[in-house]
C-alpha cells in the first residue's frame, strides 16, 4: 500500500509540474515582432548596413561593422499599453571579430518619471559566434505604463555584429 501511495503522489506530482510549466510557457505573449527588410525604421545611421546574406530568419539583418564602442539606436515605440508585466526585449545576435562585448539594451521612458534600463549583461557576445538568441526584461508593476520603449543594440568594442527576428512580448510578473 505505501509503494502505491508513494507512486501515486510521484504521478500527482508530475502533473502538477507539467501543467505548471505548460501555463507559464502559454502565458508569454508577443506584442510586436519587427523583421529585418530594410533600415526604413532604424534610428541610427553610423556604422549601420542592412545584410540581405546574412539572416537568422531568412530577410536579412541588421550588420553593425565599428571600428569604435558604439550604441545603435535601432527603434522607438509608443503607444504600447502594458504595465504589471514581465517585458522582454528579444532578438538574434551574432559576431565576427569582436573584440569586446555587445549586448541588448532597453530603456522604458515615463514622461516626468525620466528613463529606465534594462541590460543583458550576463551573456553578452563576443569573438566570432554564431545566431545567440538574447533578451532582456523589464518588470513593469501595475500602474507603470512607459510613453516610450526604446531598443539598443549596445556594441562596446570593435568588430562586426549583426541582429534579427526583434522581439517585444511580454509575461505576467512572478
Amino acid at each position: 500500500m505505501r509503494k502505491l501511495n508513494a507512486l501515486i503522489s510521484i504521478i500527482i506530482a508530475g502533473i502538477m509540474f507539467l501543467c505548471g510549466c505548460s501555463g507559464a510557457m502559454l502565458t508569454t505573449t508577443e506584442i510586436m515582432r519587427l523583421p529585418i527588410s530594410d533600415l526604413n525604421d532604424i534610428i541610427s545611421e553610423e556604422y549601420v548596413e542592412f545584410d540581405p546574406s546574412i539572416s537568422a530568419d531568412g530577410n536579412g539583418s541588421i550588420k553593425i561593422d565599428c571600428d569604435e564602442p558604439i550604441v545603435v539606436e535601432l527603434y522607438v515605440l509608443k503607444g504600447i499599453d502594458i504595465d504589471d508585466a514581465k517585458l522582454v526585449y528579444e532578438a538574434k545576435l551574432r559576431s565576427a571579430e569582436l573584440k569586446g562585448l555587445a549586448y541588448l539594451e532597453m530603456y522604458c521612458c515615463f514622461d516626468g518619471l525620466g528613463e529606465y534600463f534594462s541590460r543583458d549583461l550576463k551573456s553578452p557576445i563576443s569573438g566570432t559566434s554564431s545566431w545567440r538568441h538574447k533578451e532582456t526584461p523589464f518588470f513593469l508593476q501595475k500602474g507603470q505604463i512607459p510613453d516610450r520603449i526604446k531598443l539598443n543594440l549596445v556594441v562596446n568594442g570593435t568588430g562586426v555584429v549583426w541582429i534579427d527576428d526583434i522581439r517585444l512580448t511580454k509575461a505576467p510578473l512572478g
